[in-house]
């Protein structure tokens, strides 16, 4: 999904994550960490601005980092989430 695309990767990744987390009877308010992987930090802005559209007025703990590559060639960006049910 979004081959060669870090603003469409992330937003299709962190969608996913939101499925799962309700799946799982949590909320995307319940987040309070999220650690993004991506191959080129050049593109911090695109990956930010997908993580920004579900995390703006939630705020996690976050931490961007650069990998030199990740499990698949035409992956550009992995991220985990921690959510604590209150």
């Amino acid at each position: 999904m979004g081959k060669g695309d870090f603003y469409h990767q992330a937003k299709f990744i962190l969608q996913k994550v939101k499925g799962v987390l309700e799946q799982a009877g949590f909320e995307l308010e319940d987040v309070v960490r999220t650690r993004m992987f991506v191959t080129d930090i050049r593109h911090w802005e695109e990956v930010g601005k997908a993580h920004g559209e579900f995390f703006a007025a939630i705020k996690p703990a976050t931490t961007m980092i650069e990998v030199s590559s990740l499990i698949d060639p035409d992956y550009l960006v992995e991220i985990e989430v921690t959510a604590i049910k209150s």
